[in-house]
Formats: structure tokens, sequence, C-alpha cells
């Protein structure tokens, strides 16, 4: 039996503040549901399409664990308007395995960011940016991931613990199936004190304030064939994508 550790969940009504003073909260899905609004049947129509994610061609460590799609955002109040497909970029400073890379992936499938509780999630998370940092437009960086166990390890964040370089991360759970592992790590970027614990209810939520602390994922093994780990990864970021200068 695999013990995990439930996620420190943050009412609703203290997210914000939750945000302000620790950098981070963590929703549930009814949560997540009463924040967008949404039905349960919205968001769980997203789903199907992490069965049809492309493989991962820029992993540097040789893994053939990680299949993904990428899609960019400008949020500015109600507005959600799609950019043109763009490169995924970081800097070495916040991703030493992969940055300084123009990657180029798969935009996700028109049918799913058209469907309304897509932009009405962008809308709320970007809202909350906005109550944490100030009204602006917010610059949406959206990957699906899918973390599977083919090489009888599956990495989700690879480069370790880290920064992306944004001012607001959201790690949404889309699936979790046929594995142990996977735990969330979370931590103070100046100190010692973090959290652990695993996301395993579909639609649990972490929200991060990139620029104050650091988080990670552990590695993901088989407890069945075909085990794997699905999220979905949102970065908002003030003032522009990153980019190559």
């Amino acid at each position: 039996m695999t013990m995990l550790l439930s996620p420190p969940l943050t009412p609703p009504t203290e997210l914000d503040n939750a945000l302000r003073d620790t950098g981070r909260a963590v929703l549930d899905a009814t949560s997540l549901r009463a924040l967008l609004p949404a039905r349960a049947d919205e968001l769980d129509a997203l789903r199907p399409s992490w069965d049809d994610l492309p493989p991962d061609g820029h992993l540097r460590d040789g893994g053939r664990y990680r299949r993904r799609r990428h899609s960019c955002f400008v949020v500015e109040g109600m507005a959600v308007t799609p950019v043109p497909h763009r490169a995924h970029w970081q800097p070495v400073e916040y991703n030493a395995l992969h940055g300084g890379l123009e990657r180029w992936f798969e935009p996700m499938a028109p049918e799913v960011v058209a469907q309304p509780v897509w932009g009405r999630l962008l809308v709320a998370l970007s809202a909350r940016c906005s109550a944490l940092k100030g009204n602006q437009p917010w610059y949406v960086e959206a990957h699906q991931f899918r973390i599977d166990t083919t090489d009888g390890i599956g990495r989700p964040t690879p480069e370790g613990a880290h920064r992306d370089g944004v001012d607001l991360v959201a790690v949404l759970l889309v699936d979790r199936e046929g594995i142990k592992g996977g735990e969330t790590r979370v931590f103070d970027s100046d100190g010692p004190a973090g959290l652990r614990f695993t996301m395993s209810e579909p639609w649990t939520t972490l929200l991060l304030d990139d620029t104050r602390v650091i988080h990670e994922s552990t590695p993901i093994q088989p407890l069945a064939t075909g085990g794997h780990r699905d999220t979905l990864v949102l970065t908002f970021r003030a003032g522009g994508f990153q980019g190559p200068t």
C-alpha cells in the first residue's frame, strides 16, 4: 500500500490571502469549479485530449516518458486572445537542463481551446494574478503534459526543484493512473520552510507565486501497465512572454 500525503487545501475565501502571505495555495476540484465557475462535466470534457499528446522530442536526458502540447494566450480582463504559435523558451537561470533552447511543441487542439470553460479558467486565474500583482494583461503559456512509465520511471520535473521565471504558476492534476510517486514539493526560495503532498483527485490545483517559491514533483514508477500522470501547467507573466534577447 502506497501512502499518499493529502494536499493542504486552501478555503476559496482565503485564496488571495494565502498567495499573498505564503506564496502558495491548493484548491480541490469543488473549489476550482466554484472559482471559474464551471460544472464538473465541462472540465472533464477537456480530459480526453490528453490521450492525443505527441512525444516531447527535446528531453536532454534521452527519456521517452513525456508527451506534451503548448499554446500561448494574452488575458486582459475578461478577454482571452490566442497568440500565433511560438516556441517555449526559458533562460538557463531557471532551467539548467533545457534553458536557452527554443523548444517547439505541437499546439493545443483548436476544439479544446474553443470550449467556453477554457476561457473561464484563464480569466479566473489571471484575476488571481491581478489581485496579487496588480491589474494588467497576463501572458499565459499553457502546457498539457503526460508523464508515463514507458522507461520504467517518469520524471515530471527532470530539471529538479526550480522556478519558471514568471509571476504565477498553476499546476492542475488532470489524471493519475497506475503509478506510485509523483509527490509535489514546494519550498520557500529563501528559507527551509516547505510542503510535500500528493495530488490525487482530478482538478486539484496548486497555485504558486513563482517569485517566492521553488517547486518540483518526484519521479513516478508503474503500479500497472500504462501508468501515467496528466497535468495542465499554466504560467502567467507580466510584461510579455519569455524569449531569447
